[in-house]
């Protein structure tokens, strides 16, 4: 019996099982064991094939977008329109068979954009490349799922199924479970929260699942068994999703605007440039960069030449992003803008950085 066949019997008896109290550590046992399975499809086979054509590309810019959806739903057509890169666009499905890069330029970032092949139902057991094409997501800061907006929500709902599947998580933070094997000793479990979805058995049933008998385990939140299932495996990747609505021209103005008050959500038309401006605009926010702009003694600061940073990056982050040795010749920095209580203020090493501020660094 291969993998794929124990999967899918595992997946069959969760779907059988009713949920209440009786059940819970039967269903929590067969999370665990589908978990370990699944883990195992991921790793890549000892046999390697020939030779094909690569895959991923180099990571490049400022930030990595991934561009994931359907075949047909305009994944090329909007790198074609955001970017200069020419993407091959057709009204037949699989147009693009490998990973095409392009870079948009906005508020001074280069921001890498990923045209990748279209996932089919069953991609996270390696039909129709969907293996590389997940691999390949999960090296991305951020996440577009293109869906047809006169497709309703079965879309969305297979593309979350897919990468839930090969452990992407989307729009979600991590658990905030401290877990650590140990040698000897046992299972130590403690929570500093009420918890209502899962117990110590059923903690120690997982645990065991996994072959781990000494361990020492600490909720510090309510969480479900399948989040800490996700904490036991550590190669979840969290990441923020944008779901980006295509073909908004074809539907009623009501489901329009019943898709654009979803969460997370943001509808366009490519074929008519519809709203593309407003989507820049929402993805810039959930790459969380910032621009910061450098000033020479007595002169005017350079607004040409921006910094990209990541939110939340510090003065020292920005004098390792101008040169390795700044950061030990650094005596203190003067910063104008909305991160001090007045302009300019003297700072040192620790100060955060906000968007659009401008630093002059003073060395020793």
């Amino acid at each position: 019996m291969g993998i794929l066949e124990k999967i899918a019997e595992i997946e069959r008896e969760i779907s059988r099982t009713q949920k209440n109290k009786a059940t819970e550590y039967h269903l929590g046992l067969l999370k665990a064991k589908l978990a370990k399975y699944r883990s195992q499809l991921l790793e890549p086979s000892k046999s390697a094939g020939g030779k094909g054509e690569g895959f991923d590309v180099m990571k490049s810019g400022d930030a990595r977008v991934a561009l994931i959806g359907f075949p047909s739903v305009g994944k090329s057509t909007f790198l074609s329109l955001m970017t200069s890169t020419a993407s091959e666009a057709a009204s037949y499905e699989f147009t693009t068979l490998t990973c095409i890069p392009g870079v948009i330029e906005y508020k001074g970032a280069n921001i890498q954009l990923l045209d990748l092949p279209g996932i089919i139902e069953g991609a996270a057991q390696g039909k129709g490349r969907g293996r590389q094409v997940i691999a390949v997501a999960r090296t991305a800061d951020v996440v577009i799922m293109m869906l047809d907006a006169t497709k309703g929500d079965v879309q969305r709902e297979l593309l979350e199924k897919e990468l839930e599947s090969v452990g992407i998580r989307l729009n979600r933070r991590k658990p905030n479970i401290y877990f650590k094997p140990k040698k000897g000793g046992g299972l130590s479990f403690n929570s500093t929260v009420p918890l209502t979805q899962c117990s110590e058995k059923l903690v120690q049933l997982i645990l065991h699942e996994y072959k781990i008998f000494n361990a020492e385990v600490l909720f510090r939140e309510d969480c479900t068994a399948d989040e800490f299932i996700d904490v036991i495996n550590g190669n979840r990747v969290y990441m923020p999703c944008l779901y980006v609505y295509n073909k908004v021209d074809q539907i009623s103005i009501e489901e329009v605007d019943r898709l654009a008050h979803r969460p997370n959500s943001v509808v366009i038309s490519c074929g008519m440039k519809l709203n593309l401006d407003y989507l820049l605009e929402t993805l810039w926010e959930y790459l969380s960069l910032i621009c910061i702009y450098t000033k020479k003694r007595g002169e005017r600061p350079d607004f040409n030449d921006a910094i990209i940073m990541r939110r939340g990056a510090s003065v020292e982050h920005v004098c390792h992003r101008i040169h390795r040795t700044l950061a030990s010749q650094f005596k203190y920095a003067l910063v104008w803008g909305t991160s001090t209580k007045y302009s300019p203020q003297r700072v040192g090493v620790t100060h955060i950085m906000e968007h659009e501020d401008v630093i002059q660094i003073v060395k020793k």
